[in-house]
């Protein structure tokens, strides 16, 4: 009889931890497509967006493209994500709840190149 109740407090833990796994983010690659609501598109500094946020977790997914030079792609999975373009100096970054935000990236080369 003991062991039964050790064996259904490890389950209620593991349903638990894997409950806030969940929540938090951290899981958002694993959940169902049905899971995330649509996908929402956004002009942003010249760039096409596409932006959609999970229903379930603390989770979003961006989808940036500038043309056919670059294709950025950003996973805010419980934490903000953040990418830099190649093509243009700025920087985007990802929140968990869908936004996002750019910013202009300075060189500290005086825009000469470097070598």
């Amino acid at each position: 009889m003991k062991l039964r109740g050790v064996v259904c407090l490890a389950v209620a833990a593991a349903v638990v931890l894997g409950g806030l796994w969940v929540r938090g983010g951290a899981a958002a690659g694993f959940l169902p497509e049905a899971s995330w609501e649509a996908w929402r598109s956004v002009d942003v500094e010249h760039w096409s967006v596409h932006v959609r946020v999970n229903a379930w977790a603390n989770a979003a997914e961006a989808d940036l493209h500038y043309g056919k030079a670059e294709d950025l792609t950003l996973r805010a999975y419980g934490a903000t994500d953040t990418r830099t373009a190649d093509v243009e100096p700025v920087r985007f970054t990802l929140r968990p709840d869908g936004t996002i935000t750019v910013a202009h990236v300075t060189t500290d080369d005086g825009g000469t190149g470097s070598s």
